[in-house]
């Protein structure tokens, strides 16, 4: 009989009630992949949107049977193949890509490509280091949409949220003049991120982030010629008024998820768990972010 690993799926999306576990065979990794043990996966709303079946609607999850759930993750390499200069028993995160596949981090295993992990330094802990890869690589990728900043004007929606806080730090180092949209509690934290703080969404900035999913109704915030950068890949906006519109579509990058978590380590970029549980409370864990208004992520541990 073969060694065998849970991981969640689902086949019918239709919200966390459709969540299943399956047990899938242990693979070996092939050339530059490595096998991990996960410690802890985040609980992110492209998550919830698979489960809810908005991918599926969007024509970019086709397969027949079943998808895998979960994009990040932390954990322990335990097995690696030729051509991997990554130790076995080294501590590790990254991302999986695509929308369209039987596999996640929502498991207790995973093989991935070598090239998409980062070693996470010792003084993170496992439970902390999975919340940072997928929004961090959102936001930076987000924030090489919008380019060099040169004192232009920012608005960040939902910039006390994982990956717009991210997006905030980030814009500042391209030289953006970022003020953050978000509710009148998160005035403290948004601005001790650097940024001006509003919770009001006026018109005329230069560029606009919306990283909490806006859509339309952020194209009126956007100043003629102006640039718009979302996070909903396949569903942007249409263009107007000479508007550049723009999704980020995130890919994983081991190197630059180096640096993210490094960033992490010393405080630059803020990472926030809200609360760990076990993997088997995922639907549990998916109802409760949909109710929006957690700051931090939920991470999974399985």
């Amino acid at each position: 009989m073969s060694v065998t690993f849970r991981t969640a799926v689902v086949r019918t999306p239709d919200g966390p009630d459709s969540i299943e576990f399956i047990d899938v065979p242990v693979a070996e990794p092939g050339p530059g992949q490595v096998r991990v043990a996960i410690a802890g996966t985040s609980v992110n709303p492209v998550d919830l949107a698979t489960t809810s079946g908005v991918f599926h609607q969007l024509g970019f999850i086709t397969q027949p049977g079943h998808t895998g759930l979960g994009t990040d993750f932390a954990g322990i390499v335990e097995a690696v193949g030729p051509d991997v200069d990554i130790a076995i028993g080294s501590r590790v995160a990254g991302i999986v890509d695509g929308f369209d596949r039987d596999f996640g981090t929502y498991a207790e295993k995973l093989v991935v490509a070598a090239a998409a992990v980062a070693v996470v330094p010792d003084e993170l802990e496992l439970t902390t280091a999975a919340t940072v890869p997928l929004n961090g690589l959102t936001a930076a990728q987000l924030v090489d949409l919008l380019g060099e900043g040169s004192g232009r004007s920012l608005l960040v929606i939902g910039a006390a949220g994982a990956v717009g806080g991210y997006v905030v730090t980030l814009a500042r180092d391209r030289g953006w003049k970022v003020t953050g949209l978000a509710r009148p509690q998160d005035e403290g934290f948004v601005r001790g991120l650097g940024a001006d703080f509003t919770t009001t969404a006026t018109t005329g900035w230069d560029a606009v982030a919306d990283t909490a999913v806006f859509q339309e109704k952020a194209l009126p915030l956007v100043r003629d010629d102006g640039l718009l950068v979302g996070v909903r890949p396949g569903a942007e906006p249409a263009a107007e008024r000479g508007i550049t519109v723009r999704a980020v579509s995130v890919l994983a990058d081991g190197d630059r998820l180096a640096g993210l978590l490094k960033d992490t380590v010393t405080g630059r970029l803020p990472a926030r768990v809200h609360t760990v549980l076990p993997l088997d409370r995922v639907a549990d864990a998916h109802r409760a972010v949909a109710q929006g208004g957690i700051r931090g992520r939920y991470v999974l541990q399985p």
